[in-house]
């Protein structure tokens, strides 16, 4: 079905009344914000410029006011070795996979994942060839509009194992493993309007095998060790992004096994307690436990992913016996946890939640 005529079908009568030549552009904007999200790799097939709307965060505004964002659930699956892994969306409606393109360059391990602007960046991680490790700093970009992988700069350094998050619509990399096995103080930023990462100030002490969110504004680094502690870290690295600085709280989880942020809270769970969500209010900088109305073993694991506002706990578990969980943060006491058919074709790695 040409592209025109896919506008043409889902506008109403009222939105495809005569205007002038000077609203022409506006209103043909809107027009492309109406199409279901599965035809705009199409619609940014027709035309330079309609591509380069689409790929816009105008496009997303204009789609947002006119109540046509649609909610996609992305997934890197595979099994229990991490091995033959891809990108699949799943169908939230009729329970269906869509196997996205494979991503650009070698098979890496360890990398960092960060949704921006509608967009998937792939940042970093290490690739083993003839008993060999090799660290990256490469950056790719999956645009879930045109459904097509780009790069993007690389990093200042190359580094695998490492924290990474969105704040205030920049990237954040830190800390983790560089070429040489070392464990990494340094830190740096992704500014998406100029494709460039810069440095900024380092942590106080090398950390590795951590993570990272954003929450009120600040970058949150936590879990993990660092090489001046004994075990695992509580030590929690806040990063003002304000005023550039650096400060410590002693609070945080350890061993974090899936972490995701809903409801501008961090929700955790910790390998010696998978049993219970662990929950972080920025505000009062509080924990709040709630148990998982699980039984049997103790040791099956989950990963997070996030849709309509309610919590995902997907089974690493391939047992028919474990369903994947969905908790109400907004539900009345009592009715929190529910079941959900969702389910990857695979293991879940990790999943992030995409509107366009």
């Amino acid at each position: 079905m040409p592209a025109l005529e896919l506008v043409k079908e889902h506008m109403t009568e009222s939105e495809m009344c005569f205007i002038n030549k000077d609203q022409m552009d506006d209103v043909a904007k809107y027009c492309i914000a109406l199409v279901p999200r599965s035809y705009l790799p199409v619609m940014g097939a027709v035309c330079k410029r309609w591509r380069s709307f689409i790929r816009s965060k105008e496009f997303l505004a204009v789609r947002k006011e006119a109540g046509k964002l649609e909610e996609w659930l992305y997934v890197l699956t595979g099994d229990a070795e991490g091995k033959g892994c891809h990108w699949e969306i799943l169908d939230t409606l009729g329970g269906g996979h869509q196997i996205l393109s494979p991503m650009p360059g070698q098979l890496k391990a360890a990398f960092g994942v960060v949704v921006l602007d509608g967009m998937l960046l792939v940042m970093g991680g290490y690739v083993t060839e003839v008993g060999t490790c090799c660290v990256c700093a490469d950056v790719y970009q999956y645009d879930s509009r045109l459904n097509r992988w780009g790069e993007l700069a690389k990093m200042n350094v190359a580094r695998y194992d490492f924290a990474c998050a969105e704040v205030d619509g920049m990237v954040y990399a830190v800390g983790g493993f560089g070429s040489d096995g070392e464990s990494l103080s340094s830190a740096e930023v992704y500014d998406p309007e100029r494709n460039e990462w810069s440095l900024i100030e380092s942590l106080r002490r090398p950390r590795y095998g951590c993570f990272a969110c954003g929450l009120e504004g600040k970058l949150y680094v936590m879990g993990g060790r660092s090489s001046f502690t004994i075990g695992n870290s509580k030590f929690v690295d806040v990063y003002n992004a304000k005023h550039h600085t650096w400060c410590e709280m002693k609070n945080g989880c350890v061993m974090v096994t899936s972490h995701v942020v809903l409801d501008k809270k961090l929700f955790c769970m910790e390998w010696k307690n998978q049993r219970k969500l662990a929950i972080f209010n920025p505000v009062d900088n509080s924990w709040k436990m709630v148990p998982v109305p699980l039984t049997g073993s103790s040791r099956v694991g989950f990963r997070f992913g996030i849709l309509n506002g309610k919590l995902l706990l997907f089974s690493l578990e391939e047992e028919p016996g474990y369903q994947t969980l969905l908790y109400d943060p907004e539900a009345s006491p009592g009715s929190e946890w529910q079941t959900s058919a969702l389910k990857p074709s695979g293991m879940c790695l990790c999943s992030f939640s995409i509107k366009a």
